[in-house]
């Protein structure tokens, strides 16, 4: 299904400007039995819908997260796994959505919430203010400098600067704490319009907390001071203990609110998708039994994946699983899989944290096996394994860390790239067969940003070292 999005967060800037100045006639022309003011609650929603769904899908015309960590590779269409993104201009239309239908809808549902009189608004903006971190935390990892101080602000930058990575980092730290602090302070806030954990107060504390490690560790290697304190507060505060911490949303059986990877694969018919040989090849190494959990439709009595990036034959390799492709399959944007590896990870960096590395480690692979349905017994079994178990498994901490945080994170694209990102490839992705291209390090600026906004993305590209694939972003050490 092609998705052709012509905008860009200029283009939105400037048919909002135009909105704001031409309302002479709006009084007359409104529907009183139509709103145009929409609940702040109900964008609160649709941003976390939104947000969620950009995160999860797998349409190639909006994300390639999972072909960038290689859990799956293509059939018919081989453009996205050789890193052509510009044939369907991924970058711009992931642009569009974050900043369009996610962080634009939050910042208006913020503005109102602040304008209102709910007793509950403290917590209200402090659960926006975590999505919006979020949300812009993902741009900053997947672009590097992008618009943001004067981001969304059409009436005053129709054309907007874009700002130093790093220094929104910051800004993103001070706003975590002070949602933190309000929510720790709080016993409700949205509820029925909260589509992750229900009005549960005490659950977006500690996905604030958790997020707040992660941006913590992101910084590890190049301002380790910062990442150190940040990270011990996080964890002191409160971060996820169990899956039931998990922040996931929940999609239904039947459309419009089914799970995107469902839209993409199952109602459209497609079988543009299989399991690829990268990943599958580490889980069969290890005798991993998630391999069983994660694909279907073994080849010679084994699951067997396609070479990445190479013009695979649908029927010759193994699929994704039945429960993966499931209508109501459950979008998962942070867990306590990702939280117990960035614990392990700052265990061995010398922070300060209860628990030992090994345990943090253990604690993300038995609760990876039981989110895909290992019983305790198969738990055991696998940790008993000597290229499993943290004391004997091959590599140094980075490597353990990395190819059990790698295994443990599938289906969530974004964050197995910025595992292979992170650890400095100790994850072992491949050139993709047909192009050979470089792994991409970041996504291109979108084309109508060149087009429209020339004079501030070339600032921007210049200062990042060149608007390439391979430029590195500021973490990436």
């Amino acid at each position: 299904m092609k998705n052709i999005i012509k905008f860009s967060i200029t283009c939105l800037s400037l048919i909002l400007l135009a909105c704001q100045t031409d309302n002479e006639y709006e009084e007359y022309n409104r529907n009183p039995k139509n709103p145009s003011v929409v609940p702040y609650a109900t964008l609160f929603s649709s941003a976390t819908k939104s947000l969620v769904d950009e995160m999860v899908t797998t349409n190639y015309n909006t994300s390639i997260y999972k072909f960038l960590a290689q859990y799956w590779t293509q059939t018919t269409y081989t453009d996205e796994t050789n890193f052509n993104m510009q044939n369907r201009k991924i970058p711009q239309n992931h642009w569009y959505t974050m900043y369009a239908n996610v962080l634009y809808d939050l910042k208006d549902a913020a503005a109102r919430a602040e304008a209102g009189s709910s007793i509950n608004k403290a917590a209200e903006k402090a659960q926006i203010t975590v999505l919006e971190v979020f949300a812009w935390q993902n741009m900053v990892d997947t672009f590097g400098n992008i618009p943001y101080s004067q981001a969304l602000n059409p009436a005053e930058y129709p054309l907007p600067v874009y700002d130093d990575a790093a220094t929104i980092y910051t800004d993103l730290m001070a706003r975590l704490d002070a949602a933190i602090t309000a929510l720790s302070g709080s016993s409700a806030g949205f509820s029925s319009a909260d589509l992750i954990y229900g009005g549960d107060i005490s659950k977006w504390s500690k996905l604030a907390n958790s997020l707040k490690l992660r941006l913590a560790m992101r910084l590890a290697d190049v301002n380790p001071s910062v990442s150190k304190t940040a990270a011990e507060a996080a964890i002191a505060a409160g971060v996820m203990t169990s899956n039931a911490d998990n922040a996931a949303f929940s999609y239904l059986s039947a459309p419009p609110n089914t799970n995107p990877i469902w839209v993409s694969i199952v109602q459209s018919g497609r079988k543009d998708y299989v399991a690829c040989k990268t990943f599958v090849d580490v889980l069969n190494g290890l005798g991993d039994p998630r391999v069983d959990l994660f694909f279907k439709d073994k080849v010679g009595g084994v699951i067997v994946g396609g070479p990445y990036g190479a013009n695979n034959t649908y029927n010759k390799y193994s699929h994704i699983a039945d429960n993966v492709l499931a209508a109501d399959f459950e979008g998962t944007i942070l867990d306590f899989v990702e939280v117990s590896f960035l614990q392990a990870e700052a265990v061995e960096r010398g922070y300060t944290l209860a628990g030992t590395a090994a345990q943090h480690y253990e604690n993300g692979i038995r609760a990876s096996m039981a989110y895909w349905g290992g019983d305790t017994a198969a738990q055991d079994a696998y940790m008993a394994k000597a290229d499993v178990a943290y004391a004997t498994a091959a590599g140094d901490w980075k490597q353990k860390i990395a190819t059990q945080s790698w295994i443990g994170l599938y289906n969530r694209g974004f964050e197995g790239w910025n595992v292979w990102r992170r650890f400095d490839g100790k994850i072992p992705l491949a050139l993709p067969e047909i192009s050979g291209n470089p792994i991409p390090t970041r996504y291109t600026y979108p084309i109508n940003e060149q087009n429209l906004n020339e004079t501030n993305r070339s600032a921007a590209a210049s200062a990042i070292g060149g608007d390439t694939q391979t430029t590195k972003i500021f973490w990436d050490q």
